[in-house]
């Protein structure tokens, strides 16, 4: 059975920490024998992967799916062997301490499953290695849109999790992204405080009148040729598309960001790479900063002469 034929008919979400089996009894109405039986059965799904441990710790915004049959562990695996291999680069760890791990997340991968017809994403292969190797679970603390690349955190430990999640912008220092956009800026570095808003169409954009989430964008021109800039950007709010929806506002959208009226793609990706994420240790505060560097095609599009459109 291939992923995206699954038949889902139930979705329960997450909203503080639990045991699966003890979540279930509390959501279905069904005895401990009958849910032990969906978990046995191989018909529960966690973030998309197939989950049938009883005790498995679960966190707040897991999302957990009731499948109408017996989902094929092995037809899965291939199924995500194949594609992986087909579609996905092999996920590059550029962090790891006994609390934390970092990816370099490659364009075209979700962070974490928001579709139930998207089952790859980094959250499910991160997940999949490190329950095979230790039987640990891992948990996402922030997401970057599926066409951005660059730092994607994780942590192993629940504590952590739950203390980074509740107040995850105190602890946050700095925030960078490398950005390639269309045209020109007359200011060559600057700060843009935006207020932003979400359509039924899930664009964001920004609001004209001062309603909607606070969205403060720092900048800087570091290339430019006839065509693009290259810019560095410090975000110090952490808006849903607040870069894509800032520089479009501007006239000046991300290239290859057709959805933020793009006109152009040279790199047939979308030109935005977060490339730091700096924050302390909520228990020991210690300052931990991640980096990853931007693809090089990002820069060598201001090394030719000849930009291609």
């Amino acid at each position: 059975m291939r992923n995206d034929k699954i038949q889902i008919t139930a979705t329960y979400k997450v909203n503080y920490s639990d045991t699966l089996l003890e979540f279930l009894l509390k959501k279905m109405n069904l005895s401990r024998n009958n849910v032990k039986r969906l978990l046995a059965n191989k018909q529960v799904l966690i973030n998309g992967s197939l989950i049938s441990q009883y005790n498995f710790p679960l966190a707040k915004d897991d999302v957990i799916s009731i499948t109408k049959h017996s989902v094929n562990e092995e037809n899965m695996l291939k199924v995500h062997t194949k594609e992986k291999k087909k579609r996905i680069p092999r996920l590059e760890i550029i962090y790891e301490d006994e609390d934390f791990i970092a990816i370099n997340k490659p364009n075209g991968l979700l962070s974490i499953e928001t579709d139930k017809k998207h089952m790859e994403t980094a959250y499910n292969y991160l997940q999949e290695y490190f329950y095979e190797e230790s039987k640990k679970r891992i948990y996402l603390l922030h997401r970057i849109d599926k066409e951005t690349s660059g730092v994607l955190l994780f942590t192993t430990n629940p504590k952590v999790y739950s203390k980074l999640k509740l107040n995850w912008n105190d602890y946050i220092l700095k925030r960078e992204y490398i950005a390639i956009i269309e045209g020109h800026l007359n200011n060559k570095e600057g700060s843009i405080t935006n207020y932003l808003v979400e359509n039924v169409n899930n664009i964001v954009y920004v609001s004209k009148n001062n309603v909607g989430q606070k969205a403060i964008t720092n900048y800087k021109v570091m290339k430019e040729n006839p065509k693009y800039s290259l810019l560095l950007v410090d975000i110090k709010t952490g808006r849903k598309n607040q870069i894509r929806a800032t520089f479009s506002n501007l006239g000046n959208p991300i290239i290859g960001d057709d959805k933020y009226n793009s006109q152009t793609s040279p790199l047939k990706r979308l030109g935005l790479h977060a490339s730091l994420l700096a924050f302390k240790h909520p228990f020991t505060n210690k300052v931990i900063e991640i980096k990853a560097k931007a693809p090089n095609t990002f820069y060598s599009l201001f090394n030719n002469d000849k930009n291609r459109m």
